[in-house]
């Protein structure tokens, strides 16, 4: 598989303080300036995570996360979550949950107040509204007129009509400490019940809190297939920089898989514990975000 068909920066770059977070896409950037706002005000790199994502969650323009995401084939919002924090490999996700507008934070209620990893459908909301979270309609009226031209039209979602981003963002923290949180809407008008990478450990997210973290966004089957962000920080456990490791991942995930390497629609982020960060897509630039102390843009892998 040609190397030139992936799309990564020519070297994965170091931040020069800490914290760091990196995100995915345009929207990663405000996300990333809420985490550090958080973490500067007192709260931990967990907190900042979530704060980041919490961001994009209520965001009603956002049509691929939380609030204001695409509805599902029969017009309901399933959303889809996780989070980890390094010490101790703890985690806590959601899967296919509706009605709730911050299943980021449910994620992180589930790694904190039960013995379990993820909770999906009706036992993740019933498990929300017990932790006092608030029932809400998720389907903005925009939304909704799409979706019904969509069911009259019976189109077909093509990869890349913006019907499958994804907020994944990680941070590390002065003192080394890493976390890292996914949410998202999932695929636009997918099989209710679908339920794509985005919560999966070590698919959508993955911590390792001696190496590093690495998210992932885009086609979700084609990345859970191959537990792609855990393989991203295995490659950085072997000594590959950030940057190396996802283009390394997409390249063995492509020869797995045996499509062209543009059909697959994959994009990973990656921060390793020396505060280096780097990102590959396979489409023609995949733009991320990072943001430390003194700086904060958007970055084209």
């Amino acid at each position: 598989m040609s190397r030139t068909l992936i799309h990564s920066q020519s070297h994965s770059q170091v931040a020069t303080e800490r914290p760091v977070f990196v995100s995915t896409w345009n929207f990663g950037k405000p996300a990333n300036e809420a985490s550090l706002r958080k973490y500067q005000g007192g709260g931990s790199i967990l907190d900042a995570v979530e704060e980041g994502i919490r961001l994009t969650e209520a965001d009603k323009s956002n049509a691929s996360v939380g609030d204001g995401g695409k509805p599902n084939a029969e017009g309901k919002v399933q959303l889809d979550a996780c989070i980890m924090h390094g010490p101790g490999t703890k985690a806590g996700s959601v899967g296919g949950i509706e009605d709730i507008a911050h299943p980021i934070s449910v994620a992180r209620a589930v790694m904190e107040k039960t013995p379990h990893v993820m909770l999906v459908g009706q036992g993740a909301k019933k498990f929300a509204l017990e932790q006092g979270f608030a029932s809400e309609n998720l389907l903005t009226a925009k939304q909704r007129k799409e979706w019904r031209a969509w069911r009259r039209e019976k189109r077909k979602m093509e990869a890349g009509e913006n019907n499958h981003d994804t907020i994944a963002l990680v941070g590390i923290a002065a003192d080394g400490t890493l976390a890292g949180g996914c949410s998202t809407s999932g695929l636009a008008y997918k099989m209710p019940g679908r339920v794509g990478d985005s919560p999966i450990i070590g698919s959508g997210l993955y911590v390792d809190n001696e190496i590093g973290a690495a998210g992932a966004t885009g086609v979700g089957e084609n990345v859970m297939r191959f537990c792609g962000s855990f393989m991203v920080v295995e490659y950085m456990r072997q000594g590959l920089s950030p940057e190396e490791a996802c283009a390394e991942t997409i390249r063995r995930i492509a020869r797995l898989d045996g499509r062209p390497i543009e059909d697959l629609h994959i994009n990973f982020i990656a921060l390793n514990k020396k505060g280096q960060f780097g990102a590959a897509g396979t489409g023609n630039g995949f733009p991320y975000a990072v943001t430390y102390p003194g700086f904060s843009d958007i970055l084209q892998s």
